[in-house]
């Protein structure tokens, strides 16, 4: 009896101390690769989804679609922040707020760009399990009425990055992979 004891003992012992070495594991530079080139397709897409739902000969239907769309790209709670020429302050916005907004710009022609979109930070391991990481863009903004009123702006931007490990279901087998969320979009400096 006692040796089936001590058995389970250093059996659950082995298990959990694997359990432990598996999580602190970091991330393989090949799965690290696949991540970073997720984040950057993700953000690529948000940049596609912004020019979609700011262009002003968008349908309205065709907008909400991408909008829904585009939320999907991100973590819950997460904000974007707006500035302009004309103010100091910075504004944040929930994210479908934001696109809502975008939408009811006072033009007519709204042409939105994101370049430059590299990495500025790496990922870094959080407490909670989850990878934390930060990317760059730069966004130019044109807007321009009928009426001759033109706005322009170049604004850098940081996207929060959320790397998790998360699980489904395909065919009854549960299947665990590597997620990318996005999370707030903080303005870092505007400039004409």
């Amino acid at each position: 009896m006692n040796k089936h004891k001590y058995f389970y003992t250093l059996l659950v012992g082995l298990f959990i101390s694997g359990s432990l070495l598996a999580q602190s594991a970091d991330i393989s530079p090949q799965r690290k690769q696949a991540i970073d080139s997720l984040a950057l397709e993700k953000v690529k897409d948000l940049s596609k989804y912004i020019s979609i739902i700011g262009n002003k000969t968008t349908p309205y239907s065709e907008a909400t679609r991408v909008m829904d769309r585009a939320e999907e790209l991100f973590a819950e709670d997460s904000e974007m922040g707006v500035s302009s020429l004309n103010r100091k302050e910075i504004n944040y916005y929930k994210v479908r707020q934001y696109f809502e907004r975008l939408i009811a710009l006072n033009y007519d022609r709204v042409k939105i760009q994101w370049y430059d979109i590299h990495y500025i930070s790496d990922l870094e391991r959080q407490p909670d399990g989850r990878y934390v990481g930060v990317i760059t863009i730069y966004q130019r903004f044109e807007g321009e009425s009928d009426d001759g009123i033109k706005y322009k702006d170049t604004t850098k931007k940081d996207i929060t990055i959320y790397v998790e490990r998360k699980k489904t279901q395909i065919a009854g087998r549960t299947i665990e992979f590597w997620d990318v969320l996005l999370g707030d979009i903080r303005v870092t400096e505007t400039s004409a």
